[in-house]
């Protein structure tokens, strides 16, 4: 959206509990929005209107327009059972899939064989189905050792990896065999995210129907993405990212709320920087602020101890060129008119 600039035309925008919500004051600034969501997102909107005033002298009225716009509750690396019917119509791909991306379709992949089909919007929000988990049921576990087995799909080699529970090196000697789509970046030793299927517990009924007639589909662990530890958050990257302005309205978040804000933010930069993909969908620009120095000895030298430290951890961390970022970009705020009377919620 900030890509585009396809907020422009707003009067304002304000934070809301289950969203966002934009005011214009013309209605084809708001259906202009809507256009622009319905091509790059997988949505369903409702529009509904208001009668505001109306003059009996010139038969004059004045209406409030409200759409409501619906994002696809899924986002990418999500893990997903399909309705079996679903996964049958798309080309028989397996139930039991990953979300690779999400454009104005849902695009999915099945690590064991890297087959991939794409849900279009109609037919998702026909039968709609929830995720099974997301980022925040990602385990970290450890390469042991892979093999390719040869089969290629762009990006993505098939292989045979074992990796074992992070949390279990040096306990136990537990370790797990699994198919997955990421032969070509692991290495033994390497990092990995991935859901334990067998240390979980979900309830739903997809998922349920394919225990009851293909467990033997289930792999004990579906790897997702290579992870690169880190000792803390990164504070001297190179490049910046332009935040929407908005009102926080009646919204007064609680210090939980913010620490875990921040914490998703900071996720969110390092699949920036991990993921081309992703970065070809937004617009990087140059991080010229400068901090000022400090004036006691000893805090100039903690901070050249902190930047050493942190340079060390970046080895081998993915790293974004300065080619790809452009120049400073200037503040944009948003206008003075006060009219609301379009509103997309």
């Amino acid at each position: 959206m900030l890509k585009h600039n396809a907020h422009r035309d707003a009067t304002n925008i304000k934070e809301t509990k289950d969203g966002l919500d934009f005011f214009f004051s013309q209605r084809n600034h708001a259906q202009r929005m809507i256009d622009f969501l319905t091509a790059v997102a997988p949505v369903r909107t409702k529009k509904s209107e208001e009668l505001i005033s109306q003059d009996i002298h010139t038969s004059t009225k004045s209406f409030k327009f409200t759409f409501s716009v619906e994002l696809i509750p899924i986002c990418k690396d999500d893990l997903i059972c399909l309705p079996s019917k679903l996964a049958m119509s798309i080309g028989n791909i397996s139930s039991l899939v990953l979300c690779q991306k999400v454009a104005n379709s849902l695009h999915i992949l099945d690590p064991n064989t890297l087959q991939t089909a794409e849900v279009a919007t109609p037919i998702y929000w026909r039968t709609p189905f929830p995720t099974l988990a997301d980022s925040q049921d990602l385990v970290e576990f450890v390469v042991l050792d892979i093999e390719p087995l040869g089969r290629v799909k762009g990006k993505y080699i098939l292989s045979d990896v074992q990796v074992a529970r992070a949390s279990d090196m040096g306990r136990n000697d537990t370790s797990y065999l699994v198919r997955s789509h990421l032969g070509g970046i692991l290495h033994p030793g390497d990092s990995v995210l991935g859901y334990h299927l067998t240390a979980a517990n979900y309830n739903d009924p997809n998922f349920e129907d394919l225990q009851r007639k293909h467990s033997e589909r289930i792999p004990e662990v579906v790897l997702v993405k290579k992870f690169y530890p880190r000792k803390k958050k990164h504070k001297n990257r190179n490049w910046k990212l332009r935040r929407m302005e908005k009102d926080q309205g009646e919204l007064l978040p609680k210090k939980a709320d913010q620490d875990k804000a921040e914490r998703d933010y900071e996720m969110f930069l390092r699949d920036v920087e991990e993921d081309v993909e992703l970065r070809d969908a937004l617009t990087l620009y140059k991080n010229t602020r400068k901090t000022g120095g400090d004036r006691m000895v000893g805090v100039e030298t903690n901070k050249m101890d902190e930047d050493e430290s942190e340079e060390e951890e970046s080895e081998g961390l993915p790293q974004i060129s300065m080619e790809e970022l452009l120049d400073e970009f200037e503040e944009l705020g948003m206008g003075s008119d006060d009219v609301e009377e379009v509103v997309v919620a």
